[in-house]
Order: structure tokens, then C-alpha cells, then sequence
């Protein structure tokens, strides 16, 4: 792991998880996944992770109890994502970050072309007020963006 990578930090205590991830369960039900261990598994290590996991972060996280391999792990993410459960960030599937799409909870990225690194744009959107906007004038109702910044890191701008 390269020090840009600070995952498993526990910086994020989120309100109510185990809700967060019954809610989730239900809302992948009614997508038509099946329930298994697997898949409550992953939600729960999103869910539980605050921040953009890769597939390996996941595939190999001591909170897999199932057991899933990284095939199943990567067809479920597929499926998720599918669903718009959870959202794909990053550029290619090889360094793909994956993270939950909560109801009320709204994040935009930065991401480094060079190495890959990943961090919450942490400056208030201003994208929010052109979605009111937007959604005024075309009628369209549960707008929601995603945003990706790409550019170099600090580090890798030196």
C-alpha cells in the first residue's frame, strides 16, 4: 500500500449504520438482488467505511464473514452499482473506488490521474443551486448529480 492510500481509518462514525444497512438490504431486495451473507457483507464494509473503497479494500476485509471471494465481491459491486445502490468513482475498473449512494447524503470527489488517489471535495457544491434551478425550469423531479474532479495531486504535482 502506497501512503496515499490511508484507508480503514475510523475518522467517520455515521448515525444509525445498522439501519442505514437494513434500509439497504430492502432497497437491493426490491431491485431484485437476493439476500445473502455476501451481500450484506459488502453493504455493511461501504457503509461502515465512509469513504471510497477499491474492490480489493473490500474483497479483503476481515469484516467479509462470508467468505466471498473477489469474483463474487466484484459481480456483486456490478449488480450494486447497477442498481445505483452504490456509485463508481475513478477511472478505469482496475483502480475503481466504490461507495454508498445514500438517501440525503451527497458527496463530490477529487481524483488524482496520476496515482489514483481519492479525497471528499470538501468545499460546499455549487452545483446544488443550478440543480434547483434546473429542476425548476425542465420539471424533472429527484435530480441528483455526480461530480468528479480529475486533475494531480499535491504529491504528484511536485
Amino acid at each position: 500500500m502506497s501512503k496515499h492510500h490511508h484507508h480503514h481509518h475510523d475518522g467517520c462514525v455515521r448515525l444509525e449504520p445498522e439501519k442505514l444497512l437494513r434500509d439497504s438490504m430492502e432497497r437491493a431486495r426490491e431491485s431484485g438482488l437476493r439476500r445473502t451473507k455476501a451481500l450484506e457483507d459488502v453493504l455493511s464494509i461501504l457503509i461502515h467505511a465512509c469513504q471510497p473503497l477499491t474492490l480489493a479494500d473490500i474483497a479483503e476485509s476481515e469484516h467479509l464473514g462470508s467468505g466471498a471471494d473477489k469474483a463474487t465481491v466484484y459481480r456483486l459491486l456490478m449488480k450494486l452499482e447497477e442498481r445505483t445502490l452504490i456509485r463508481r468513482l475513478g477511472l478505469h475498473d482496475r483502480a475503481a473506488y466504490y461507495t454508498m449512494i445514500l438517501p440525503g447524503e451527497h458527496n463530490d470527489y477529487l481524483i488524482c490521474n496520476d496515482c489514483g488517489r481519492i479525497e471528499k471535495l470538501d468545499i460546499s457544491c455549487p452545483v446544488q443551486a443550478l440543480e434547483k434551478q434546473i429542476a425548476k425550469k425542465s420539471g424533472f423531479k429527484k435530480l441528483y448529480h455526480e461530480l468528479e474532479f480529475f486533475g494531480q495531486c499535491p504529491d504528484c504535482a511536485q
